[in-house]
């Protein structure tokens, strides 16, 4: 086994360069660490992240996240999608998401609920594909100096109080710390020996682009049937649901056109006739999620962490708020600038936001099931969701509009995403939060404040300025990943806030 070190030791590996290990390697290298990404696959193209069911739904964290850190500029798939979800059965009414494939419309959606959300806030849902993110971020990843390897499986690592030695088939890597974002079946995380705790599936879904020699026997859109559901948005493209119990998925059989098409024949309740398997794959409702994020010099990310039924797309979203979170933290513990506890307040807050996401997860799968019972219970969330604080409580919950991390203070702000406030000059806070610092910012020009920041140097960065609509706020805290820290309607504590800084800053 070859020891590869060529004189330098990058501060973090990465294990998978999927969308959340990318993203946590750009946050991590715009604050100037040195990253290697380690992945197994050797071809990042895969068929099944480009066709239809590839694509995933973007949620408001994750599209500030992007706009933050001038991102959402190269997502070009949702400029190019017209109503989406449009249904000529609703006329102008827009279907804008689902819960358990229960729509919620557009019109029925009171936004106004939402106090903090300014005009100038970036979109609360947009559709993507996966290639797509991955490929924007590997080309910021790239363009920032990380050093990705394709074709490396991790194998093994041991640890020091001091570095990571991490072990591949042919080669041996030292970092001062590893990361896993390497999937459901995290090898990083079977080897750190963190329990993966939950619940089994109750049934296999199915993704696939088929020839299909008689469409027209198959309803468009989203199918329930006492037997499961399908979908087809289009001829060719199907996801069937089958509560098996996982079993078919559990089994890792080959998915053959007999097979799924004896699968969707039953649940469908037709005679349809599948000749030909292009791509499939098969996934379940599995929810587990690690007990704990880190073992010393290593931490857990994305499905590294958490798994669940993919509805809605949210497992992609809760794994780039891992990244977000876990970026700043680490990049400022590695430069020697974190205050004690710093890193462990990642899991202290990511964990709950995951277990909320799976537990989202679980309920939607509880009446999605074919049975008597549940069949009720969706009839009843049909008529809530029909109702405008049920479809605004929905598309809230949905879309992370109200993603909130239990954070010290007193204002009902801290701890939740930065209004995206927009300033005279034309200028957003978003817009300034692209060289990934903190922020205090000042609607009162109060030279203490000022005065106070300079002795951080660059850590906070000290923006004074009016916006076009200040929320009755006359000064914050902004942490790095866009959450509020601290917040100051008229009467500025400075010891509050100087608690506020120590906290997350030394």
């Amino acid at each position: 086994m070859k020891d590869t070190q060529n004189n330098s030791v990058p501060d973090v590996i990465i294990s998978g360069a999927g969308p959340v290990g990318l993203f946590l390697a750009c946050e991590l290298a715009l604050a100037k660490c040195s990253v290697l990404i380690l992945e197994k696959a050797a071809d990042p193209q895969s068929p099944l992240k480009q066709i239809p069911f590839g694509m995933r739904g973007l949620s408001a964290p994750t599209i500030e996240a992007f706009y933050r850190r001038d991102l959402l500029q190269y997502l070009e798939l949702h400029k190019k999608l017209k109503n989406p979800h449009q249904n000529a059965k609703q006329g102008a009414q827009r279907q804008v998401g689902h819960f358990a494939g229960i729509p919620f419309l557009e019109g029925d959606v009171d936004s106004s609920q939402w106090k903090y959300r300014l005009p100038s806030s970036t979109g609360t849902s947009i559709l993507s594909e996966m290639q797509e993110v991955e490929t924007v971020l590997t080309n910021r990843a790239q363009a920032l100096g990380v050093d990705i390897r394709r074709g490396i499986a991790v194998t093994g690592f041991h640890q020091t109080k001091d570095e990571v030695t991490v072990h591949t088939a042919d080669e041996t890597f030292k970092c001062k710390w590893l990361v896993g974002c390497d999937g459901g079946r995290s090898v990083v995380r079977k080897l750190a020996g963190i329990e993966f705790a939950g619940t089994e599936p109750e049934f296999t879904g199915y993704t696939a682009k088929v020839d299909i020699a008689d469409p027209e026997k198959l309803s468009p859109g989203r199918n329930v049937r006492p037997t499961g559901m399908y979908l087809q948005s289009q001829p060719g493209f199907i996801i069937i649901q089958d509560f098996d119990g996982g079993a078919f998925h559990g089994s890792e059989k080959p998915i053959t056109a007999e097979h799924l098409q004896e699968v969707l024949r039953r649940v469908s309740e037709t005679d349809v006739t599948i000749t030909a398997v292009h791509t499939a794959t098969t996934w379940t409702d599995r929810a587990r999620q690690a007990v704990a994020y880190r073992n010393g010099r290593v931490f857990l990310a994305g499905d590294a962490a958490h798994i669940h039924a993919p509805l809605g797309g949210q497992g992609l979203n809760l794994g780039l708020g891992d990244a977000m979170n876990l970026g700043w933290k680490l990049a400022a513990t590695i430069q020697g600038r974190a205050p004690e506890g710093l890193l462990d307040s990642y899991f202290a807050e990511r964990y709950p936001i995951g277990v909320g996401v799976l537990d989202w997860s679980r309920a939607q799968v509880a009446i999605m099931n074919p049975d008597p019972a549940a069949r009720a219970l969706n009839a009843i969330f049909r008529d809530i969701m029909t109702t405008r604080d049920g479809a605004t409580y929905f598309a809230g919950r949905v879309w992370g509009i109200n993603t909130h991390y239990d954070l010290a203070g007193d204002h009902p702000l801290t701890g939740h995403s930065v209004p995206n406030f927009e300033f005279e000059e034309g200028t957003t806070i978003g817009e300034l939060m692209r060289d990934g610092h903190a922020i205090l910012l000042d609607f009162t020009a109060t030279p203490s404040l000022k005065a106070l920041t300079d002795k951080y140097g660059q850590q906070i960065r000290y923006v004074s300025s009016r916006a076009k609509d200040q929320l009755g706020l006359s000064a914050l805290l902004i942490r790095p990943d866009g959450f509020i820290a601290w917040a100051a309607d008229n009467d500025i504590d400075h010891h509050q806030l100087q608690n506020a800084i120590a906290r997350w800053f030394v």
